[in-house]
């Protein structure tokens, strides 16, 4: 009850009557909140006297908590990324962590910070990247990873999510997605022959 009555006085305090309304606080009932010293709560608890009726309001209470969990959820995997290296440009694409914020997380985390372009992979593990990728992605080109499918892959192909991030953003803006190579110039020509 003391934890309800504090809630209440923090509505009030924060100028939120319909949560007070919601309560069933009438302006008799708000007049006498504004009364209340921390004194007299301690003063309610030795009383033992019940004056709320607690419900709980299930179609509220489910999308809260599959909220939560959602929220708890993207934290997690904002924070393995971050631990894998993953640069702050996909960070930014992903969850919209801003730069301030993903250096935080990085001091948090304790993950050193890096300096320079991860180097180039070698060609055998930029083709299974790339096959990786086209099969995630299919034929939608507009289609973006999620940040699970950048860690399967980091797994998978044993690249840095930076270098991965990178020959990503750069296949994306450059790249042919049905991994079938233009023909050149020349060849057309012959072709036309």
């Amino acid at each position: 009850m003391t934890a309800v009555l504090m809630y209440a006085i923090r509505c009030l305090a924060e100028g939120d009557y319909p949560s007070l309304s919601n309560m069933n606080f009438g302006p008799r009932e708000i007049e006498a909140l504004r009364e209340m010293s921390l004194s007299d709560l301690y003063r309610v608890e030795s009383l033992r006297v019940h004056c709320l009726r607690i419900g709980l309001n299930r179609q509220i209470y489910w999308p809260m908590m599959d909220n939560l969990r959602e929220q708890r959820e993207s934290e997690e995997t904002q924070q393995t990324l971050i631990a894998a290296d993953a640069p702050q440009e996909m960070m930014q694409a992903l969850f919209g962590l801003g730069p301030r914020e993903y250096s935080r997380m990085r001091r948090l985390l304790s993950v050193e910070p890096s300096v320079g372009r991860p180097p180039e992979p070698d060609e055998e593990r930029t083709h299974r990247l790339w096959h990786a990728w086209v099969d995630r992605v299919g034929d939608d080109e507009s289609r973006a990873l999620s940040p699970k499918a950048y860690l399967e892959l980091q797994a998978e192909i044993g690249l840095s999510l930076r270098a991965i991030w990178n020959l990503i953003q750069r296949w994306d803006l450059y790249g042919n997605l049905t991994g079938q190579r233009e023909a050149t110039s020349t060849e057309q020509w012959h072709a036309n022959e």
